[in-house]
């Protein structure tokens, strides 16, 4: 083997296209089964993913594509993982004496990848606008944000309802203080619980709290599809105006799931100011890019905290980046909401500040971004 030079990218897409997928009789390349391939160092790999049922069949197509991979000039590791679309077991593990891909490793850009919104999505029946609210981050406080506008919509006379999609870690139920079993609708839909004026259906209402969730993506993605289709979020006499996700934090499977399969009028991304933040929401805002989803705007939360004796602002996690951000992207800035003790305590009180105190700063920042967002989506006032 020459490793004196790195392995070339299309040579490796021409070898891997003399491997014969069994179902198509194309090249691995040509139907499409190369996903994700990444060359750095010498290493190599890419992800394959079987049709449903047939894991066994294309285990020998994987083992082959690997030894070609292994056998090219400058190729010194490669591992090539076997996924299923119905989700069959975990891939199997690396051959002896290979590594599993690294993370910083730079992938490909993806073909299929185009900036086009999905041709399947479908908003849920009778919900007349979709928007996502997400942040690549996790700990950033999405969900506080999402519960606060979802309120704060319906507070403008807008039917709402709010789909907390974080199947993993469900937060709507403890920050709405509503829990309970959701209930058949005569056409064999979940029928939503409500709170402070608004519909919320989340995976916390189906499991107990605290219990962990120990699913894999496909399993995951399923139920959040079910959340999204076939619960009854309107009707033809009284259609939701508006449905806001709570995405959980990440680019992954359930994210992917959301963007397929359900059409988004827009997103709003959630950042803190300080650039570790801003690094995963611009991750986030790049996902929607490649699909035209609208960024409706930012959100920057924990902007400040306003010190109770002199009533200084104190930027504790910096200033300006989520202003930047906002600026780079070419999107208003919804909301500067700041670190506040009654807005955590009514999310762990189930008691959203909100509602339960209108006229408080992160209340009106909230009431602030709710008009803002109703403006863009073309929604009139109820």
């Amino acid at each position: 083997m020459n490793t004196s030079r790195l392995p070339d990218r299309d040579a490796l897409l021409a070898l891997l296209d003399e491997v014969l997928d069994p179902s198509s009789g194309k090249g691995l390349v040509s139907a499409g089964l190369v996903q994700g391939l990444s060359v750095r160092n010498g290493r190599v790999g890419f992800m394959m993913e079987a049709p449903a049922g047939m894991l066994e069949l294309y285990e020998p197509v994987r083992a082959r594509a690997e030894a070609v991979l292994s056998g090219a000039p400058g190729v010194e590791r490669a591992q090539v993982v076997l996924t299923n679309t119905a989700g069959e077991g975990p891939p199997p593990p690396p051959a002896e004496g290979v590594t599993r891909v690294r993370k910083g490793v730079k992938l490909t850009a993806d073909p299929q990848a185009t900036p086009a919104p999905p041709a399947g999505a479908l908003r849920p029946p009778h919900v007349r606008r979709v928007i996502a609210v997400a942040s690549g981050k996790g700990g950033v406080g999405k969900s506080t944000v999402s519960v606060s506008l979802a309120v704060s919509l319906a507070a403008l006379g807008l039917r709402v309802g709010l789909l907390d999609s974080d199947v993993y870690g469900p937060s709507a139920p403890r920050m709405l203080g509503v829990d309970g079993d959701p209930e058949y609708h005569p056409e064999k839909k979940l029928i939503p619980l409500e709170a402070w004026g608004i519909k919320v259906m989340s995976i916390g209402f189906m499991v107990d709290e605290g219990a962990p969730m120990i699913w894999r993506g496909p399993m995951a993605s399923s139920a959040v599809r079910q959340m999204m289709h076939e619960v009854a979020w309107g009707s033809e006499a009284e259609p939701l105006d508006v449905l806001v996700v709570d995405m959980p934090p990440g680019t992954g499977d359930i994210q992917l799931t959301l963007i397929q399969k359900m059409k988004l009028d827009g997103v709003v991304i959630v950042t803190t100011p300080q650039e570790i933040a801003l690094i995963d929401a611009r991750r986030a805002a790049s996902m929607f890019q490649k699909t035209a989803t609208p960024i409706l705007g930012l959100i920057e939360n924990m902007a400040f905290f306003t010190d109770p004796s002199t009533g200084t602002a104190i930027p504790i996690f910096g200033q300006g980046g989520g202003l930047a951000e906002a600026e780079r992207l070419g999107t208003p800035v919804l909301g500067q909401i700041p670190i506040d003790v009654a807005l955590r305590q009514g999310c762990d009180d189930g008691r959203p500040l909100v509602a339960t105190a209108p006229d408080s700063g992160p209340a009106r920042a909230f009431r602030q971004a709710a008009e803002m967002l109703r403006t863009r989506l073309g929604l009139a006032r109820g």
